[in-house]
């Protein structure tokens, strides 16, 4: 249970889990189980659950103590609601998930909501899930699940293998044979003596789980694993029509969609899961550049990495959703390879990190791919990969789940030196041998601020197994010992090197805009107010910090960022600004645009350049607010774009980079 024992542990618990503040005095001022406290029940159940807290007032991030009067009617009252079918679809709490805990002479009340384990997601209010009764937390909001959405999430209750699904009316003809025979071969080349050799092709796509019989109905047929593994491109959408395989390798360390290598479904190959692993296989380790081992004096080609990107394929093609919209990505890039699965996990995270608690969407699937030697044991398959990085002192591997736009899962295996040396001998000379006294978490923030110019809990969480809250203490010991500077509160909360500010918008900028509107190309601001000259390479005759000059192109330089910044689209030549909105020109003319497509516009309009949102709204001709909350929010959290002013993440002059044209010594 939580630990609560000063205003001080709150602020420690807002950074470090999902919570949520209400005052529930009631009419009478002696407490009430408020009606926005469902919502955020169903939020907390339906995504990484999290902390409620009853009697405290919150204003401006600061808390006031007003307890809850009469404790025991307040805790009768919420167990009689859960307890209601008519409330809320199922009762997720006990008595040691609600603690009263004294503060100031007073009593507030903690309840802890857990997350909810698949079979009872979603956890919805009233008895219908439908109509926006289900919610999920998104950032620090409880927002309805659309309907599709939870349709998939009340599929998901009762089909433990999605895979298993019978399809009656398909058969042999429906199978890419020379896949099937393929599979047969690398099976019988592994297991020389096992009876199913001697099988012929019905029976052993039955006993490998590809083929079924429904002994109710009678019926037969393949199963949707044998269809998705060994069926051809066509019938496979017949039954799914959002079913996608893509792979993709990038020539420079680049979000950009340019490519030299891809595998699409094209019609040029079967389009199934086992011919798409087996090419996919061959191209991610073609080149590896990891050295052999020698084990019992003989050379070993597998090596953990080779591992780790074998697992980490099979874990892709078999959590998959099929059914939902996003595409089965694989990306191999010079630092990194990327893997993208429709669908969230139905483990929590960090669960999934730690191993051993296995709950695979498409078991059948899974052990197709055991039979023939790909894919560990259940539950097993993420620690191994962690194993494969850990043993090249690479970065962590960065597993995570994003709703918006649509229900992904990603895993990042970037090949980067946890600790680059430049950075160490940097730290190193900073802080002399207190740097190597510390912790490894310790360490990591540090590396973390000074390679990337700050460091957040969110940041530090992506990069560590620890748990939130020990990683919230890492970070509150660094700021206590006058390495760390915290700028913001709760879990907006931006830490940098002392000694090192971070960049404002003010110093760049100068005074403050008008307030950020909303319109979908809303007019750009003049900084004629300012008296900014607005030749193409004047100097700010005014003198103000920060803001220097403008180059040919009409972009803002200053000494206090590493690229040239777009502020007002009127600064620009007229060529440079037709040169950018031929980039946006398919978001310009098309209201509704694939969010692929979308990511790929915007990370060109900001490569080598920052560009302010209100420009970048405008050149892509759409509304700021959302274009930030559902793209370039992701993006910087996935690190393809970077923030000028890491501080004031929501700042309304916050500009936008591709990381990668950021300069080695300027990372951000």
């Amino acid at each position: 249970m939580i630990q609560i024992s000063s205003i001080e542990d709150i602020s420690l618990l807002r950074e470090s889990v999902d919570l949520e503040i209400k005052l529930a005095r009631g009419a009478d001022g002696k407490g009430v189980i408020p009606k926005d406290f469902w919502p955020t029940y169903s939020a907390f159940a339906n995504t990484h659950g999290g902390v409620i807290l009853l009697g405290l007032r919150e204003s401006h991030g600061q808390f006031t103590v007003e307890g809850i009067e009469n404790l025991a009617k307040v805790r009768t009252e919420l167990f009689n609601l859960l307890n209601s079918r008519d409330k809320v679809s199922v009762n997720l709490l006990n008595d040691s998930r609600v603690q009263e805990i004294p503060l100031g002479g007073k009593t507030i009340l903690a309840i802890e909501v857990p997350r909810a384990p698949r079979t009872l997601r979603p956890v919805h209010i009233t008895k219908n899930p439908l109509d926006g009764n289900s919610y999920r937390r998104e950032n620090e909001s409880d927002r309805p699940i659309p309907d599709e959405e939870v349709k998939r999430l009340l599929a998901e209750q009762v089909e433990d293998s999605r895979d298993l699904r019978l399809l009656p009316h398909h058969d042999l003809d429906d199978l890419q044979m020379e896949t099937f025979r393929a599979y047969r071969q690398v099976f019988a080349n592994r297991e020389p003596a096992h009876p199913w050799n001697a099988l012929g092709d019905l029976d052993f796509l039955r006993s490998i789980g590809g083929w079924r019989r429904d002994r109710e109905t009678g019926q037969q047929g393949l199963t949707l694993a044998g269809l998705l593994m060994f069926g051809r491109m066509e019938t496979i959408r017949e039954i799914l029509p959002n079913y996608m395989l893509d792979y993709m390798e990038r020539p420079e360390a680049r979000t950009e969609m340019r490519w030299t290598d891809r595998l699409t479904l094209d019609g040029k190959w079967s389009g199934n899961l086992y011919d798409f692993y087996r090419r996919v296989y061959l191209k991610l380790t073609a080149d590896l550049k990891v050295p052999f081992r020698l084990e019992k004096g003989e050379r070993q080609e597998d090596t953990p990495v080779h591992v780790a990107l074998r697992e980490a394929l099979a874990n892709t093609l078999v959590h998959a959703d099929y059914t939902d919209r996003a595409s089965v990505l694989v990306v191999k890039r010079p630092d990194m390879f990327g893997f993208r699965n429709p669908g969230l996990m139905r483990v929590p995270v960090e669960i999934a990190l730690q191993g051993g608690e296995p709950d695979c969407r498409n078991r059948n699937l899974h052990q197709m791919f055991r039979f023939v030697g790909v894919g560990e044991q259940a539950g097993t398959g993420i620690p191994k990969i962690l194993q494969g990085w850990e043993a090249q002192h690479w970065h962590p591997p960065k597993l995570h789940m994003n709703s918006e736009p649509y229900n992904q899962t990603l895993l990042e295996l970037r090949m980067i030196d946890l600790f680059p040396e430049v950075i160490v001998t940097s730290l190193r000379q900073r802080l002399g041998a207190r740097f190597d006294a510390l912790a490894q978490e310790e360490r990591m923030a540090l590396a973390l601020a000074a390679s990337e110019g700050s460091v957040s809990h969110g940041r530090l969480k992506g990069m560590s197994t620890s748990h939130s809250v020990d990683l919230t203490r890492t970070l509150q010991h660094l700021t206590q010992q006058g390495m760390l500077v915290s700028t913001g509160g709760g879990r907006g909360a931006v830490y940098h090197l002392a000694g090192v500010p971070l960049t404002r918008p003010e110093d760049v900028f100068g005074p403050s805009l008008p307030t950020l509107g909303t319109s979908h190309s809303a007019p750009s601001i003049s900084h004629s107010s300012r008296t900014i000259s607005h030749n193409h390479s004047g100097s700010s005759p005014s003198g103000e910090e920060g803001i220097e000059e403008r180059d040919a192109d009409g972009c803002l330089r200053s000494s206090k960022l590493p690229l040239p910044v777009i502020d007002d689209l009127t600064n620009l030549s007229p060529s440079f600004r037709e040169s950018l909105e031929r980039l946006a020109q398919e978001s310009r003319e098309k209201a509704r645009l694939n969010p692929d497509a979308l990511d790929t516009i915007l990370l060109e309009l900001c490569k080598g350049r920052y560009i302010t949102l209100r420009c970048l709204a405008e050149l892509a001709a759409r509304k700021p607010d959302p274009l930030r909350n559902n793209y370039l929010t992701r993006m910087v959290r996935d690190r393809s774009l970077s923030l000028a002013f890491p501080a004031t993440p929501k700042h309304e002059r916050q500009a936008y980079c591709t990381t990668a044209s950021l300069p080695p010594e300027n990372p951000r």
